[in-house]
């Protein structure tokens, strides 16, 4: 007994430091991605490619762990419900999700757009409240909690968009581009703004079909699709946009944006499973401290005081409302059955 107990704690602690290790890789490599693509999208690359590249790769990649995973939870029937849901998870996820970060990369820096993210928890509990998917009672102390999160996580993003300078953190931009800059922010502000209410449609989506690998693999080559019809419309051409993206950057987007970015989003999924969403939430800021790192040491774009005053703002607003959702269980709402409030911080 005592040897099983002594082996059931070792397997736990091992669990424990595979999970911790893993999400501080998973975060790193993430953030040198959007490094990575900071550097493509300088060089000319068309944003809408990039959107279908990366999004052909992933689900391409993900397609063979939802054959053997998930292939028993697929239905005999797509409901016109379903298919309405996952083209909107689509649009919503993939084209413009994925449109309006790369433009607010363009404008900013990578540091600036990791941060954003951050700000998904509170907005994910607003929309969710008023949705009736989530409980909001005023009168609850971690209602109150989460609001003043959410608040806080505001005025950070506010404060990190309009205190920094553009011309100090990317020497070679002139102090006319501030206003690009604050149309940058704006960009990460509605990309975040959208990744919110996708992810709601996709917790709501996962009650009736729980099959999150077939989900993703399904809804990347359809945003793939309407990426490239918006590309064509607009551009009257499909392609990368510069004569300086040459085969190796494609193989590197498709490496990375597929295959190693698509394994960190399994990975993720895994934690979830293990340990829930929230702990996998602890470790967003970790990207952004990052790709700060990175962008400053490749690229010499630095952070000003006042916006990494923001950033910690965000920060502080980010693990209240977490603090308030994992003292909240009482709270989760069930619809049709299913628990739709269990993947919203996913």
């Amino acid at each position: 007994m005592v040897q099983g107990a002594s082996g059931g704690g070792w397997s736990s602690k091992v669990e424990e430091g595979v999970i911790v290790g893993g999400l501080l890789v998973v975060q790193c490599i993430l953030a040198g991605y959007v490094v990575f693509v900071d550097h493509v999208l300088s060089l000319g690359a068309n944003p809408l490619s990039l959107i279908v590249l990366g999004a052909v790769a992933s689900s391409l990649f993900f397609l063979p762990f939802a054959v053997v995973l998930e292939r028993k939870k697929w239905p005999s029937k797509i409901s016109r419900t379903l298919m309405a849901q996952f083209v909107f998870i689509a649009l919503g996820g993939t084209t413009v999700f994925q449109e309006l970060m790369l433009l607010g990369i363009k404008k900013t820096t990578p540091a600036i757009a990791s941060a954003m993210p951050n700000l998904s928890p509170g907005l994910i509990f607003i929309i969710a409240a008023c949705f009736r998917l989530e409980k909001f009672d005023k009168g609850c102390k971690y209602t109150r909690a989460k609001i003043l999160g959410t608040l806080v996580c505001l005025v950070g993003a506010m404060a990190m968009s309009f205190l920094q300078s553009p011309v100090s953190s990317s020497p070679q931009l002139t102090t006319t581009s501030y206003y690009d800059w604050i149309l940058g922010c704006f960009y990460l502000f509605l990309a975040v703004v959208v990744l919110s209410i996708y992810t709601v449609l996709q917790a709501a989506t996962l009650v009736s079909f729980p099959a999150p690998l077939t989900m993703c693999s399904v809804t990347s080559m359809m945003g793939a699709v309407f990426t490239a019809i918006l590309q064509f419309i607009v551009d009257g051409k499909i392609d990368m946009g510069s004569p300086r993206i040459d085969e190796t950057i494609i193989s590197t987007i498709v490496l990375m944006g597929g295959g190693v970015v698509g394994g960190c989003v399994v990975f993720q999924t895994w934690c979830i499973g293990k340990r829930g969403p929230l702990l996998v939430s602890i470790f967003g800021p970790v990207q952004t401290v990052c790709s700060a790192l990175l962008s400053a040491l490749l690229f010499s774009q630095l952070l000003c005081l006042g916006s990494l005053a923001g950033m910690v703002l965000m920060f502080c607003g980010l693990y209240i409302v977490l603090w308030a959702k994992s003292k909240e269980g009482h709270s989760i709402i069930h619809l049709e059955g299913g628990d739709v409030e269990k993947a919203l911080l996913s």
